[in-house]
């Protein structure tokens, strides 16, 4: 009956043990795998060279784990501590520790903050708005006019500034070298930097996308008749340096002789005039085929387009008049 008595707290024990082993493998595994603490959606910063340490320290204080030590215990047992992503990151409320590491170490939870450069943006404006994004940091020179490729870029709270320039300047490379590989025969244009010229030209004297061609089509018949361009936005440029002019042309601007003037010369002006887009590149390097010589705007946001002078002023007659009879005149 001893001997009965002492299996039997033998096995109570061992039971008691497990139960205990259980329960504290229980409270591990739903520790790790459960819903954390965190009351809401919450942005959690990691700084590039952050150890699970310091990060977990960070969690803690924002309240996205219970505590530092149990997360990084769990972590180690239950998870590949290794490749914490420095970042912005959104981590979602009630995030399970697993949930949370994936995030850091993955791109699912990265806070995606956007930089738009429109279409024909100039250098300067390019400039400002890079400097005025208060997430970035450090200085940017001033880019080269026609060096920034215009679209969005993604960018990481802290970036420096000239990174992400370095980033809209290597798009631009890539895609002039992409297209100019695919051009035309009927693209005039000899070298990648007398395309971005002639874009800058076509992307300022046009908003409508299906006019690109033809408008690089006309000026490349122009600059193989060795016609002048006169296109206004060349003599806007070497005032505003790509600013809004906020006024109508003068006629002694038009009388101007300069490097970017294409009414007082011919051929292309020394350099771009804005930076342009995808389109207006792939436009002059594959440009309409047509005869067209002369455009005016049609009062419809585009324009009419005239193969001879006589045409051309007929479609001048027809603006004028409808600018007359809307009072503008």
């Amino acid at each position: 009956m001893a001997r009965f008595k002492r299996v039997s707290r033998g096995r109570l024990a061992l039971i008691a043990l497990g139960v205990i082993v259980l329960g504290y493998g229980v409270h591990f595994l739903w520790g790790w795998y459960g819903p954390g603490p965190l009351p809401r959606d919450s942005v959690f910063i990691v700084g590039e060279g952050s150890s699970l340490a310091s990060v977990a320290r960070d969690l803690e204080a924002q309240g996205a784990v219970a505590s530092a030590t149990t997360f990084r215990a769990r972590a180690r047992l239950l998870g590949h501590v290794s490749g914490l992503k420095a970042g912005e990151f959104l981590i979602p409320a009630h995030a399970s520790g697993s949930q949370v590491l994936a995030i850091l170490q993955g791109e699912q939870g990265v806070m995606r903050r956007l930089f738009t450069v429109p279409e024909g943006m100039p250098a300067v404006l390019v400039h400002e708005k890079l400097m005025a994004q208060p997430m970035l940091t450090g200085s940017a020179p001033m880019p080269a006019e026609g060096s920034i490729l215009p679209q969005t870029y993604d960018y990481r709270r802290g970036e420096a500034r000239s990174a992400v320039l370095a980033r809209m300047q290597r798009a631009m490379r890539d895609t002039l070298a992409e297209l100019w590989a695919k051009r035309s025969p009927r693209a005039v244009v000899k070298t990648p930097q007398e395309a971005v010229i002639l874009a800058s030209i076509v992307e300022k004297e046009t908003g409508k996308p299906s006019e690109r061609r033809l408008v690089a089509g006309l000026y490349s018949n122009r600059l193989t008749q060795g016609m002048k361009l006169q296109a206004d936005p060349t003599i806007i440029y070497p005032i505003t340096h790509g600013r809004p002019l906020g006024r109508r042309i003068r006629e002694s601007e038009i009388r101007t002789v300069n490097a970017y003037n294409t009414y007082a010369m011919t051929g292309l002006p020394q350099g771009p005039i804005t930076n342009p887009g995808r389109a207006s590149l792939a436009a002059v390097l594959d440009p309409a085929d047509t005869r067209a010589l002369y455009m005016v705007a049609d009062g419809s946001g585009g324009h009419a387009f005239a193969d001879t002078l006589d045409q051309h002023n007929a479609n001048v007659a027809r603006w004028f008049a409808l600018r007359r009879a809307h009072g503008e005149l």
